[in-house]
């Protein structure tokens, strides 16, 4: 270990050792440069106030030729031990008087650049050593008189320059092995003390004990990394149950285990079958909805209750007397109890104050929410009415109660005080804002109190889960747990969480029994494609927030730099209408179409179109033949939750091939890192992930799907209501063991 040290210093030392050498090189010419520079021009200084002290003299001895007292002036002045020698010149140049030392080879003539009464310096070098020569020029009323020449020795220069390069060198050697000394002893030190780091590391020492207890600083990341590696780890073990929960039956076995019974009760406005009213008679449709897919499954697995809006043609007519209706149809396994609304209480609960106000705030979509105190009255009164069918609807004092999503916030706490004992698990299916956005909303209080009435309180991500403890801070004065990630209320205690929401995985991908080649070569039959002809798909809602006009716009500019592609490519835009009343929809529409329509007039030709978009409802096996069928999918949301199109894409893809282009603001971009990921507001940056994904090879693009395949799998619905459902039997243990304990000890009080 410690030659190890050694040899790792070496390397380091070596380069510095170089890197200084150099240094000093270059740093003792400069240093020579500047010294001589400062010396010299003390040497101007003095020679211009020497001859200053000398003028007056000398005009008075110059007009009567006073050699002697000159040759005396001068001898007195040479006593100074730099003032090397002195000379005097007539106006002619010719040297009149000198000292001895004065060098014949010293003219009298002044340089080329000299002016008439200005100072003329010169450095020369000679037998002797290097002289400093200054002329000063004698004026007696405007006239030249003579020249007096000053030639200092600058040998003392030389001197001090060449001490000054010794203590250079010297400073740098000495600078070289202090550095190398102290490199060489915090190397030791630094690696013993990572050794025995990671040695307890790998013993689980460090792991166990503070942060600060003991180990190098250095580390303290890498073992808080670590940390909380382990306790996700364990975490996810308990929630796991020592087994993954990944299909109904497992499901149901932990619904009966852990929550002591089998009645659960959904509660969501949109209705999973909708019943409408035909020229061919009655038929049953499913809505597109992501939330619908995941919880659909969960029903099946678990039975009980949906409760809904009945808000189709011919939901009446299909429901008994109690307004529950068996479903699915041909295979019941749950009830569906429709809820019927006035078209008043529609129009305020749902488009108004849901979604003109709560779906804009959250999903902060550049569109500005509207607040109206009418909208707020419906929504609290329809929030009653559908507490009211839950406590209805449930035979047990405690149901398990999963409530969907924002159009329900006043649901939870309006259950909980009619049914105290129920479990109630809140999964809010959109976005959560930050606390200053969320601030916004007038009814802010009312909103927070009805959602802390939950059990368990789920939401996709982990920033939207500390968004919405950050709001609570803000807004409610509740006690925050930050590392049990729990909120206490009004004497309530609700546990809040990121789950990611998924699909259930599909036994049989394909739909009708069609394989990925027929699914292809109908579909491109169906659209007038050719074969080998390149298709992508989009699967939305007709919304602002899902990205349509910049997934065109991607389109548009991938044609544009890459013209080949023109006549290749087709996208599909499977858009079902949504919220059509509301003007801000109605207007996104309008937008969606002339958009097509600009785009397929610059690049269509003949029946050639770069994008068909189906503004219309498809069900879930149509839009499964598509995806088959795709070569890529684009899921560009501006705002989303998690978005399941991405996960149902990738269950499709049995054949593993296809790419998916994937917003970056989507939960599922945490999740689908094999998936090109793109800012959808970037359209150059959404552009070149289309073009990569229509060229990418096969064996990428299986490398890719592998990938996202596995991880849609192993995390799909069932293990994502399970991990739910573990943590409110969790916290329902917890909670009777305090009121146990409370119990006691007020007994144990009143005895004493």
């Amino acid at each position: 270990m410690p030659s190890q040290s050694l040899r790792l210093s070496l390397r380091f030392l070596l380069p510095l050792a170089l890197v200084l050498v150099l240094f000093a090189y270059a740093a003792v010419p400069l240093t020579e440069k500047l010294t001589v520079r400062w010396f010299v021009r003390d040497l101007d200084i003095r020679s211009q106030l020497l001859a200053s002290a000398l003028e007056e003299p000398l005009l008075g001895y110059l007009p009567q030729k006073a050699r002697r007292q000159i040759n005396q002036l001068f001898d007195r002045a040479i006593r100074d031990e730099r003032l090397y020698a002195l000379g005097l010149c007539d106006a002619a140049g010719s040297l009149l008087y000198k000292t001895a030392t004065f060098p014949a080879s010293i003219p009298c003539s002044r340089p080329a650049q000299g002016k008439a009464g200005s100072e003329n310096r010169a450095m020369l070098r000679l037998p002797q050593g290097a002289v400093h020569v200054s002329g000063s020029d004698l004026m007696q009323d405007g006239v030249l008189v003579g020249r007096l020449l000053l030639v200092h020795d600058m040998s003392f220069i030389e001197r001090r320059s060449a001490d000054t390069r010794k203590y250079v060198f010297t400073m740098f050697a000495l600078l070289a092995l202090v550095i190398a000394v102290l490199t060489v002893v915090i190397a030791q030190l630094s690696w013993r003390g990572w050794v025995n780091g990671v040695r307890s590391l790998l013993r689980g020492e460090l792991l166990l004990r503070a942060p600060a207890a003991g180990a190098p600083a250095e580390m303290q990341p890498l073992i808080g990394d670590l940390r909380n590696l382990l306790h996700e780890y364990q975490r996810d073990r308990q929630q796991d149950g020592g087994a993954q929960v990944s299909a109904p039956d497992k499901l149901r076995a932990l619904l009966q285990n852990e929550l002591a019974g089998d009645e659960v009760l959904v509660v969501s406005n949109r209705e999973p079958y909708i019943h409408v009213d035909t020229p061919e008679g009655v038929e049953v449709r499913r809505p597109a909805s992501g939330l619908v897919t995941a919880v659909e499954a969960v029903m099946r697995a678990c039975s009980g209750t949906w409760i809904a809006h009945g808000a189709g043609s011919a939901d009446r007519q299909t429901v008994d007397k109690h307004d529950r209706v068996q479903v699915p149809p041909g295979d019941p396994s749950y009830t569906l109890r429709r809820v019927w609304l006035s078209k008043e209480e529609e129009q305020g609960y749902y488009y108004g104050f849901a979604n003109e106000g709560l779906w804009p705030l959250c999903h902060i979509a550049h569109v500005r929410p509207v607040f109206r105190f009418t909208d707020w009255e419906q929504y609290v009164a329809v929030n009653r009415r559908f507490a009211d069918a839950v406590v209805k609807e449930a035979r047990t004092s405690n149901p398990v109660v999963l409530v969907q999503d924002y159009h329900f916030a006043l649901l939870p706490r309006l259950v909980r005080e009619r049914l105290p004992e129920a479990t109630i698990i809140t999964f809010w299916h959109i976005p959560w804002p930050n606390a200053e956005s969320f601030g916004i909303c007038p009814w802010r209080t009312q909103i927070l109190e009805g959602m802390l009435g939950s059990t368990i309180l789920g939401f996709h991500t982990p920033l939207h889960r500390k968004n919405f403890l950050d709001t609570v801070d803000r807004y409610l004065e509740a006690r925050i747990e930050n590392e049990a990630s729990t909120v206490s209320y009004g004497g309530k205690l609700t546990q809040v969480e990121n789950y990611p929401i998924s699909i259930a995985w599909p036994d049989q991908p394909g739909p009708d029994g069609q394989d990925v080649a027929q699914c292809r070569a109908s579909i491109r039959h169906a659209l007038g494609l050719s074969p080998g002809h390149l298709l992508g798909i989009g699967v939305d809602r007709l919304d602002y927030t899902k990205g349509i006009p910049e997934r065109f716009q991607a389109v548009e500019r991938m044609l544009e730099l890459h013209p080949e592609m023109v006549g290749r490519v087709t996208l599909v835009q499977i858009a079902a209408p949504s919220r059509s009343s509301l003007d801000e929809y109605q207007n996104f529409e309008a937008r969606v179409r002339q958009l097509t329509q600009r785009i397929n007039q610059r690049f269509g030709s003949g029946s050639y179109q770069p994008i068909i978009l189906k503004a219309e409802h498809h069900e879930q096996h149509e839009v499964n033949r598509y995806y088959r069928a795709a070569d890529v999918c684009m899921v560009t949301s501006l705002h989303d939750g998690m978005n399941l199109v991405a996960k149902e894409y990738i269950a499709a893809r049995d054949d593993e091939q296809g790419a998916l282009i994937l917003s970056q603001f989507t939960g599922a971009a945490m999740e689908l890192h094999a998936a090109l990921i793109v800012n959808p507001y970037h359209i150059e940056q959404s552009a070149g992930a289309l073009h990569q994904a229509l060229t990418m090879p096969a064996a990428e693009q299986k490398a890719r799907m592998r990938s996202m395949r596995t991880l849609v799998r192993d995390f799909n619905v069932y293990r994502w209501a399970g991990r739910m459902l573990l943590d409110a039997a969790r916290l329902r243990q917890r909670q009777r063991v305090m009121s146990s304990i409370h119990a006691h000890g007020g007994r144990s009080a009143r005895i004493d």
